[in-house]
């Protein structure tokens, strides 16, 4: 898919997340977590500026997206300063997700492609395709950002309605 898809499959998967991180009492923290799973919903994708590395290929597994929620955690470890150690340890679990939930949902969008992924490499080739649409198909890319919005917004309909 493209950029708008990815964006979209992104709010999709972030959407229950951060609608919890609200109904939790942290708003902010839901917001910043969403703006950074958008922000990196597309980083799968720099395989294409990168020699030697096939287009979904490694950075469109689930050891990249894993690779990539322990970075996000260990970054908010190092930036977080929260009053105890529970406070820390919960903000840094959020980013874990958060980093897991980007690259999951750019796994996901991609899988509704011919082409597929190969989500479990190295340890299995097999390629998972639904072959629903193309990745260059205008209608499927704004309806999943489309469909991304319209689930963050029914999330902070929840948390109005609920707070």
């Amino acid at each position: 898919m493209y950029q708008v898809g990815h964006y979209g499959g992104a709010l999709l998967a972030y959407a229950p997340l951060g609608t919890i991180a609200s109904l939790w009492g942290h708003g902010e923290v839901a917001i910043v977590g969403g703006l950074v799973c958008v922000a990196l919903s597309t980083s799968p994708d720099y395989d294409l500026r990168v020699p030697l590395i096939d287009h979904r290929g490694p950075t469109h597994t689930i050891l990249f997206a894993l690779l990539v929620g322990v970075g996000i955690a260990g970054l908010t470890a190092v930036l977080v300063d929260a009053s105890s150690a529970f406070a820390d340890a919960g903000f840094v679990a959020f980013a874990f997700l958060v980093g897991v939930v980007s690259i999951g949902s750019h796994l996901l969008v991609d899988a509704l492609t011919p082409m597929g992924v190969r989500p479990f490499w190295p340890l299995s080739r097999r390629r998972y395709s639904a072959d629903v649409t193309t990745a260059a198909n205008p209608i499927a890319n704004y309806g999943l950002l489309g469909a991304g919005i319209g689930a963050v917004l029914v999330g902070a309909a929840v948390v109005v309605a609920v707070g």
